[in-house]
């Protein structure tokens, strides 16, 4: 028998959010905050519609998460649902004492699941290894944003004229310094935008991006959560 997918971090997120801001409790499968996020849920371009079986993400699946809540809240005297995921823990240890963080970033993924672009192995198409913390739609418009060839081709252009070399912002390293003709204008752009901070309507800024090189952009990126500049120009510098 088949079933439906597991939930991800931005499904447990937005169910998390709605469990804390309703007080810490299982609402019915009737209520309409409850199907509400049922139908949101089934809007987020985040599963196959072919691995979706009938009962996906329901307003009955929707009340047991909320249930599976419970048994991980130690303010609950009771014992909830206990079939839930180790997920569901992390997504409690990480966000259930900070809610004005987790409102942020289940805003922010409410407001920007319509503009991800969902073509099929795209650059910027999110292995569950490489999700950030704020989940998979936000990690997704992340490096979409990142890798807007016409916006990172300005930002460079604009560095190149000002600076006269694309040093990296971190660590200082100069590909054309190096590597002569064979590096001159080669960098990355990162986005220095907090995930939990993207707005729908916010246009991305030539500030808005930094450059990089390659290797201070993948330390920036590595782990769940994003590195600051300023965070990693500290461990450079130690």
């Amino acid at each position: 028998m088949s079933r439906n997918p597991n939930w991800t971090r931005d499904e447990l997120i937005l169910a998390l959010d709605l469990y804390i801001s309703e007080g810490g409790r299982q609402l019915d499968a009737d209520h309409s905050k409850v199907i509400e996020l049922s139908q949101l849920l089934n809007k987020l371009p985040i599963h196959d519609a072919k691995l979706r079986e009938a009962k996906f993400r329901n307003p009955n699946g929707v009340s047991m998460k909320l249930g599976n809540f419970l048994s991980v809240d130690p303010a609950y005297a009771g014992t909830g649902l206990k079939r839930g995921s180790k997920l569901e823990q992390e997504i409690w240890d990480e966000f259930a004492n900070e809610p004005y963080r987790l409102k942020q970033v289940a805003s922010a993924i409410r407001l920007n699941y319509r503009s991800i672009i969902t073509e099929p192995k795209a650059a910027y198409e999110v292995e569950i290894e490489d999700e950030f913390n704020e989940g998979r739609i936000l990690t997704r418009l992340h490096r979409q944003r990142e890798r807007n060839p016409q916006l990172t081709k300005r930002k460079k252009e604009k560095v190149l004229k000002e600076k006269g070399a694309l040093a990296c912002e971190v660590c200082e390293f100069d590909f054309a310094q190096v590597y002569g003709e064979l590096g001159y204008g080669f960098a990355e752009c990162h986005h220095l935008v907090p995930l939990s901070e993207l707005g729908e309507s916010r246009r991305v800024r030539l500030a808005d991006l930094a450059i990089v090189c390659a290797n201070c952009h993948r330390m920036l990126h590595h782990g769940k959560s994003l590195l600051s500049m300023d965070e990693l120009r500290k461990i450079v510098e130690k």
